[in-house]
């Protein structure tokens, strides 16, 4: 992503996903304004510099979906905070979402923001939008489970995430936007 991008009112309604190696770059040439961050929380991490705190919504979760020892399942709350988090996010400049590979959690969560934005947009044109920004989005299905409950999108968000597929595989995914505003 090394080129500078612009910052017109297209860019400002931008959600960009990243993998945690890419948060400072993305951050910096993006004029990001507004951060989650979903990863477990054995890792420490910082608000990446020019982001208020307040700005910076932090998930503690492993990516998993199914409960196990020694790991935290993403649960209700998490997507709660999620979708109280991305109605405050003003749009006047980006939203980036990150886990540690940016391929399962921060793809759902992308796919959740964009959902919960648009609440009158076709789930399954959300993620086939997700599929062609990015070829190895695979999000995590607890989220998008709970989204959907959480949403009411009666099972119409989880269909749709099974429709885009797996996705090619990858240790970690690229950086990617979708535009936060979908025609309904």
């Amino acid at each position: 992503m090394g080129e500078q991008l612009k910052t017109d009112d297209t860019i400002k309604q931008t959600i960009y996903v990243s993998p945690l190696s890419r948060v400072a770059g993305t951050v910096a040439d993006a004029g990001v304004s507004h951060v989650v961050t979903l990863i477990n929380n054995e890792m420490v991490i910082d608000t990446p510099e020019g982001i208020e705190p307040a700005r910076h919504l932090k998930l503690a979760m492993n990516d998993v979906c199914e409960p196990s020892p020694d790991h935290v399942v993403p649960c209700e709350t998490h997507v709660e905070e999620l979708v109280a988090f991305a109605q405050t996010w003003d749009r006047e400049a980006p939203l980036l979402i990150h886990c540690w590979a940016g391929i399962s959690r921060s793809t759902a969560a992308a796919f959740i923001v964009l959902c919960s934005l648009n609440p009158d947009a076709c789930e399954f044109e959300i993620a086939k939008a997700l599929r062609t920004a990015s070829p190895t989005a695979y999000p995590n299905r607890r989220l998008v489970a709970l989204a959907d409950a959480l949403l009411d999108r009666q099972g119409r968000m989880i269909e749709a995430v099974e429709a885009i597929g797996d996705g090619v595989i990858a240790a970690e995914g690229r950086v990617f936007r979708l535009d936060a505003q979908l025609a309904a």
